[in-house]
Parts: C-alpha cells; sequence; structure tokens
C-alpha cells in the first residue's frame, strides 16, 4: 500500500461524559481487559503500550496527563510485542487508549481505501466506527538518513537533495531493514542521488536510523531534511475508543502535539532504558513543560 506524506488530523466521533483515570504502571494483572471499543467507559480506561521504553513513557504521559484531568486509568500490566498488537488491541476492544503511528496503524489494519496525499482520511477509514486517532504529536520514530557533522560539513549536507553529485557514499544502518527504509534505488529516483547499499553496516557514511535512535544524540548526528517526502511519517498519537475519548480527555492528551519533539522523545526513552520509572520519567517531563 502507497500512502502519500500528510499530517493527521482530529478525527473524533463519540461521547463525551466517559470517566478515564488513575494507576500506576504494572497495576493491572494478567491478560488485559479494557472498557472495550462502545463501552461507556464506566471503569478505569486501560491503557497499553508495548515493551519499548519508547512506548511505556508515551503511555505513562498519557497517563498522568488524563490523571490530571480528573480521569481514571490504569496502565496495562501486560506488555505487547510491538505498536502494531496494541493498536490491535485497542480496535478489538481489548484497551482503550494505547501509542500509536501512522504507517505501523495502517498495516497492523490492512485493507482500507488509500486516499493519495490524505494520510489522515486513509487512516481514519482503514479504523472501524468507534476507535478515534487523536491528533499526533510533533515527536516520531520513522525512519531517518543522518550523517556524522564531519561528513556533513565536509559536503554541506542538510537536505538529502545535497548528496546529489556525491560519489562513493554508503547506505546502511540499524533501521535499514526497516519496511520505511528507502533504498539507494528510491533515493536515486527520488533525489538523484547514487550511494552504494551496505546494510547495516558500521562502513555506511549514510546511516538509516529510528528516529528516536539514542545514537542521533549521543553522536551529534545531523538528520538529512526528507524534503520531498520519501519517508512516510511514523508521528506518535493516542489511538483511543470513542466512547473513552470525551472533551477532557482530548484537550489533556492534547497538551502532548507541539510540546513532545522527536529529540525529547528519544531522550525520555533513554532515561526509562537506563532504569528510570516511566511514570516518574513522564511526571518530570511534564512538570518541566509547565515551568516552561
Amino acid at each position: 500500500m502507497v500512502i502519500a506524506v500528510g499530517s493527521l488530523v482530529l478525527l473524533i466521533g463519540g461521547a463525551a461524559g466517559c470517566t478515564i483515570g488513575g494507576g500506576d504502571e504494572g497495576s493491572a494483572s494478567g491478560s488485559p481487559v479494557g472498557s472495550g471499543a462502545g463501552s461507556d467507559c464506566s471503569t478505569p480506561a486501560v491503557i497499553g503500550t508495548d515493551g519499548s521504553a519508547e512506548g511505556r513513557v508515551v503511555g505513562a504521559l498519557y497517563g498522568e496527563l488524563l490523571t490530571g484531568a480528573g480521569k481514571r486509568v490504569r496502565i496495562s500490566a501486560t506488555r505487547y510485542a510491538s505498536p502494531a498488537d496494541t493498536a490491535r488491541a485497542v480496535v478489538e476492544g481489548r484497551l482503550d487508549l494505547a501509542p500509536a503511528y501512522e504507517m505501523t496503524t495502517l498495516r497492523a489494519l490492512p485493507g482500507g481505501q488509500t486516499v493519495p496525499g490524505d494520510l489522515a482520511t486513509t487512516l481514519s477509514m482503514a479504523l472501524p466506527p468507534g476507535i478515534d486517532a487523536l491528533p499526533p504529536a510533533a515527536a516520531q520514530n520513522g525512519v531517518v538518513l543522518a550523517v556524522t557533522p564531519a561528513t556533513a560539513h565536509r559536503h554541506g549536507l542538510r537536505d538529502l537533495t545535497d548528496l546529489g553529485g556525491i560519489k562513493g557514499l554508503r547506505l546502511g544502518g540499524s533501521a535499514a531493514g526497516h519496511p520505511d527504509a528507502p533504498t539507494a534505488t528510491a533515493l536515486r529516483r527520488v533525489y538523484g542521488v547514487t550511494l552504494t547499499p551496505a546494510g547495516t553496516s558500521s562502513t555506511a557514511d549514510v546511516l538509516v536510523l529510528r528516529g528516536t535512535d539514542p545514537l542521533i544524540a549521543r553522536e551529534h548526528l545531523v538528520v538529512l531534511t526528507d524534503s520531498r517526502g520519501v519517508v512516510p511519517p511514523e508521528h506518535v498519537f493516542p489511538l483511543i475508543s470513542a466512547a473513552c475519548a470525551d472533551v477532557d480527555g482530548r484537550n489533556a492528551l492534547a497538551r502532548l502535539d507541539s510540546a513532545l519533539t522527536t529529540g525529547q522523545l528519544a531522550g525520555l526513552a533513554s532515561s526509562v532504558a537506563a532504569g528510570q520509572d516511566p511514570s516518574k520519567a513522564a511526571r518530570a517531563w511534564l512538570r518541566a513543560e509547565t515551568t516552561h
């Protein structure tokens, strides 16, 4: 399925007056049992995540925001294998809310119509009635292409178009096998650049990474702008049962829309991966944002 780059918009169909609200990570036990799509959300809404540090801290952010808005939530103790699995769990009514990603969600829910140039409508048609995709944060964990500061300085690289005419550069990295990773052929077709495939080899000059890879910050890598949209977006957004998406809850979650950037998400995920409790990391970040 080929889907042109676009941005998500608010896709709300639902009920108001739902009660969503608070609990600590791991307070649930056994298999997740959400209120279910189409329920009145009269019990605490269940937030589910995959086992990644990134997913867990975004889920904790959702929980803290909703709790602060007077809602009742709990975090499922079950760790799903991937964001695709949590998306399916929300759609199937086993979870009420989960962090989701645009292309990952579309791949998890095949069969919908594709509207070229309109990712929001494509996503809305892929979701069944009773499930809403709320607006995304600025942060995304999609594939990016990056170079070292030395390489960027040597060749004057800021955008993928700047790679045109440069010979001998190799393309590869830890995300080279990702479904959205651009191939050397695709980059030549769209940008007119010539790169030699290097797979996941450490000898690559142009690195194919996830946008939240801690290597980017640690090595001060320069992420090249994809001005022609060869890589589809993977912004993080709340996938939620419409019955649990009342106005107060939507407004609370909307605090992340512009505030949470890719760099900030990468930093939060790194802290959680290093052992920090996701809820503590989320609370600290939200407090810092409030004082800005």
